[in-house]
C-alpha cells in the first residue's frame, strides 16, 4: 500500500467531496494501510453513462491508486424497481434482458474510468436470487425499520405531502441497496448527495448484522447543460463520455460561465491553484470566461480521447462557431429522386436531431439553416437544392446529395 501525505489526503478527501461520514474514521482506516472494500452501485436503466457519473468514478479511481479496490455492485434487482429520484412519477420496472444488455454497456465505459484490475463485479442476484433470499428474508428486513423513518426521505416526504403515488416497492428500494452493503462486507459506499438516505441504511443495516459499519462518501451532483437540472440522459442536459471529440467539445462549451469551476474541481486534473486562479479572474473581469472553458473542453476531449482529437476538437469549434464556418467533411443527406419526404424526418434520420418533433421545433426557433439562411417553415426535402449546406444548432452540419 503507498503511504499518503498530507497533499494525498486532501486530494482524496477535499476536492469533490460533499460529505464523509465518519471523516475522521475514514481517515484512520486509509492511513491504517489495510485495503478498503469501496462500493459503488449502478443501476442499469439506461445503456450509456455521462458526466455526471464520472465525478464519482473518477473519486474511485483515485482511491484505487493508493491499493483499494472497488466493488462494482450491478444492481440488476433494484434497477427493475426504479429509484425515486425527486420526479412526479415512478421510473417504469425493467426485465432482466433489458437490464443485462444495459449493463454490458454500462460496464464496457465504467472501465474508461476506473481500473478493471482493482475492481470487483458483483451482481445483486447473486444474493437476491430465488432460493438464495426468500419472503423471510425480506420480511425479517422490512421489520427492522419503519414507515415513518422511510417517510422522513426528502423525496418520499415531498411526495406525501403532495399526494403522489409512491409504491410499496420503492420503499424496498433502500433495504435491497443497503443489504448490499452487508453481502459485500463494504468499507466505504460512494454515492451522489440524492443517495444519503440510502447509503446510512447500509450503514445501519451492517450493524444490525453485526459488521462494522460502514463508512459515507459523498459527492456533489454535477448540473446538466442546462445550467438547471442535474445532468440526466433523460432530460437530454448530459454530455456522454461516449460522445464524438467535437460533440464533447462545444456541448462543453455550451454551459454556463457559473459552471465553469465546479466542472473543472469535480473532472478534470487541473491544479487547484489554477482553478482558484481562474476563480479570481473572472470574478475581477480579467480574463474572458471563453478562454476558461476552452481549457475545460480540452481537458475532457484529451482524458477521453486523447491529446489530438482534442486539438482537432478545438479547432473544429473556432472555426465552425467562432467564425461560422462550415466544417470540410460533414455527414451526406442522400435525397432519393420523387422524394416527398420534409426536412424534418431527414434530420432526424441522419441523427442531426433526436426526433422528428424535436427537428421541428428547432426549425420553429430558426436553429435550422440552409446554406447560412434561417429555415422558416418545415418544407419538402426535394426542394432544397444538390450540394446544399444544412447546419442545426451550432454544430451539427449535413450536405444535400440529390440522387438522380
Amino acid at each position: 500500500m503507498k503511504k499518503l501525505t498530507d497533499a494525498d489526503l486532501k486530494r482524496l478527501l477535499k476536492r469533490g467531496v460533499s460529505q464523509i461520514i465518519d471523516e475522521d474514521e475514514l481517515v484512520k482506516m486509509l492511513q491504517s494501510g489495510k485495503p478498503l472494500r469501496l462500493k459503488q452501485g449502478f443501476d442499469p436503466s439506461f445503456t450509456d453513462i455521462h458526466m455526471g457519473h464520472v465525478v464519482g468514478l473518477r473519486k474511485l479511481h483515485q482511491f484505487q491508486e493508493f491499493g483499494h479496490k472497488v466493488i462494482l455492485i450491478v444492481g440488476d434487482w433494484t434497477a427493475r424497481i426504479g429509484d425515486p429520484t425527486g420526479r412526479s412519477a415512478t421510473r417504469p420496472m425493467l426485465t432482466a434482458e433489458q437490464v443485462r444488455f444495459n449493463a454490458s454497456t454500462y460496464m464496457e465505459q465504467f472501465f474508461r474510468i476506473v481500473d478493471r484490475e482493482k475492481t470487483e463485479v458483483r451482481w445483486q442476484s447473486t444474493w437476491f436470487d430465488k432460493g438464495k433470499f426468500g419472503l423471510d428474508d425480506i420480511i425479517r428486513l422490512t421489520s427492522k425499520f419503519t414507515v415513518a423513518q422511510f417517510l422522513a426521505r426528502e423525496d418520499f416526504a415531498r411526495r406525501y405531502s403532495e399526494g403522489l403515488p409512491i409504491a410499496i416497492t420503492e420503499l424496498l428500494y433502500p433495504l435491497l441497496q443497503g443489504y448490499d452493503s452487508v453481502a459485500i462486507e463494504a468499507d466505504v459506499e460512494f454515492g451522489g448527495t440524492d443517495q444519503i438516505f440510502n447509503c446510512m441504511v447500509g450503514r445501519q443495516l451492517q450493524e444490525m448484522y453485526g459488521q462494522k459499519p460502514q463508512q459515507v462518501f459523498l459527492m456533489p451532483l454535477l448540473i446538466g447543460t442546462d445550467g438547471v437540472q442535474k445532468m440526466s440522459k433523460s432530460l437530454g442536459n448530459y454530455i456522454g463520455v461516449t460522445d464524438p471529440p467535437s460533440e464533447m467539445y462545444g456541448k462543453t462549451m455550451s454551459i454556463n460561465d457559473e459552471m465553469i469551476i465546479p466542472y473543472l474541481e469535480l473532472l478534470t486534473d487541473v491544479p487547484d491553484q489554477d482553478i482558484e486562479r481562474y476563480r479570481a479572474k473572472m470574478a475581477e473581469g480579467s480574463i474572458n470566461p471563453m478562454e476558461v472553458k476552452k481549457r475545460l473542453a480540452y481537458e475532457l476531449v484529451r482524458d477521453f480521447w486523447g491529446k489530438k482529437e482534442a486539438e482537432e476538437a478545438a479547432e473544429h469549434f473556432a472555426r465552425t462557431v467562432q467564425q461560422k464556418e462550415a466544417p470540410e467533411e460533414m455527414p451526406l443527406l442522400n435525397v432519393p429522386a420523387g422524394s416527398r419526404s420534409m426536412l424534418s424526418t431527414e434530420i432526424a434520420r441522419i441523427g442531426l436531431a433526436r426526433s422528428r418533433s424535436e427537428a421541428r421545433r428547432l426549425i420553429e426557433q430558426k436553429a435550422v439553416e440552409i446554406n447560412g439562411k434561417p429555415v422558416l417553415e418545415d418544407v419538402e426535402i426535394s426542394t432544397v437544392d444538390d450540394g446544399s449546406v444544412i447546419k442545426v444548432g451550432k454544430r451539427r452540419f449535413a450536405r444535400v446529395v440529390r440522387e438522380k
